[in-house]
């Protein structure tokens, strides 16, 4: 009892879908001490399998059935899909219904099958093949595995529920981003991807960017601290606070991003986020770019003929930790065809290895595949990223028109 309490726990622990119907099969074989384990997915009228996940196969054993197709339900899988109560076999090679096994498959001798339930209706069956001692499986296993069976129901119920939250908190954010404008004659595109780690995937990365009066373009990029519905709904506020003070009047980033961190001080709670604010305007005949941050990293200028250059600068503090301190500007000449990156740390951040190395191998990707479309290039690095993916992430990319080409 006391190792089927702890199996109940384990399964009970998990929330990503995948991972919940792998660890009922590794522990469903680790209670009765079954050498080979499977879960077969029904489909959705309930009579073939949709999915099957077998563990205990050796890699040679995988090797053996490489090219395979998975089992679709006949023999005694099929007999338990039809009959679902639980099911125990002596003697597999000599069961009257034992078919189907393609070549390369590995002898099994002795079978327990149990079905697993999910409000009221049958999810898939669990498959346990040969006990380790040689023993066939008894009363004990089939009573064990069968109650582990209906702490498996509630856990994938549980993380079914769990992926649509989390789909419809997906939804949710990917609602208060904006959709970038027609920017021209500038081009632009933009990518976001939520966190792969659980309870993560709501956060507070966004980008923008707008024409403004005067014909210039501001980008901006920013990041509120948090993983749940404050740090979206913290994100939409202060975006759409510094999409107004800027189209209000021509003035330097660090006099916009000082003015939204006072009105953050004055009439919100929001949390501390960083952000970067950048123009890019006219410059004689050319462009340049006049840029602040808020505690933020550096832009990436990746140019046409593939070279890549962070604009290491005094980075400001963050929003919302002290409006008094003075935020400065910088600025950069921008030659025609290069590319402004904006990016937050869910791009490049990774517990094992150091900032550094994985701003490296960004700049490095990002110059080898400059000449590509913007909305390809923001793909490709949003795919291919250093990081390790367990924060969200958001990336923009500008680049300004040719100097001949004015409004």
């Amino acid at each position: 009892m006391e190792r089927l309490l702890h199996a109940v726990l384990a399964v009970s622990r998990e929330l990503e879908l995948p991972v919940v119907l792998r660890r009922i099969v590794t522990t469903a074989m680790e209670l009765v001490d079954a050498r080979y384990g499977a879960l077969g997915v029904l489909d959705d009228d309930g009579s073939a399998l949709e999915e099957f996940i077998p563990l205990g196969l050796s890699t040679q054993e995988y090797e053996d059935l490489a090219g395979s197709e998975f089992p679709h339900g006949r023999g005694l899988l099929g007999h338990l899909i039809h009959h679902p109560e639980p099911l125990r076999v002596a003697d597999l090679p000599h069961h009257p219904d034992s078919v189907g096994f393609p070549a390369g498959h590995p002898p099994m001798r002795t079978l327990l099958g149990v079905a697993i339930s999910v409000r009221g209706r049958i999810y898939g069956n669990l498959y346990l093949c040969d006990r380790r001692d040689g023993e066939r499986f008894d009363d004990h296993d089939e009573a064990v595995v069968t109650a582990l069976a209906g702490a498996a129901g509630i856990a994938i119920e549980n993380a079914r529920l769990f992926e649509r939250t989390r789909s419809s908190a997906e939804h949710f954010q990917r609602l208060l981003l904006p959709t970038l404008p027609d920017l021209a004659p500038f081009g632009a595109a933009a990518v976001y991807r939520p966190a792969t780690a659980p309870g993560h995937h709501l956060g507070g990365d966004w980008y923008d960017a707008l024409v403004l009066p005067d014909g210039s373009c501001a980008a901006i990029i920013g990041d509120v601290v948090g993983h749940d519905l404050t740090a979206a709904a913290a994100m939409a506020q202060i975006r759409n606070m510094l999409r107004a003070l800027l189209y209000d009047r021509r003035t330097p980033p660090s006099l916009v991003l000082h003015r939204l961190d006072h009105t953050l001080h004055a009439i919100t709670e929001a949390p501390v986020t960083t952000a970067c604010l950048a123009r890019l305007e006219r410059q004689g005949d050319g462009w340049r770019l006049l840029w602040s941050a808020a505690g933020h990293l550096p832009p990436l200028v990746v140019t046409a003929d593939g070279h890549a250059l962070y604009l290491e600068a005094e980075p400001g503090i963050p929003l919302g930790v002290d409006e008094a301190l003075p935020r400065p500007d910088h600025t950069r000449a921008l030659a025609a065809g290069d590319t402004v990156l904006m990016f937050t740390d869910g791009l490049v951040e990774h517990p094992r290895r150091p900032l550094d190395t994985c701003l490296d191998e960004l700049a490095a990707l990002a110059a080898a595949h400059s000449a590509l479309p913007l909305d390809e290039l923001c793909r490709l690095l949003a795919d291919r990223h250093p990081g390790a993916g367990h924060d969200d992430l958001a990336l923009l990319a500008v680049r300004p028109p040719p100097a001949a080409a004015r409004s």
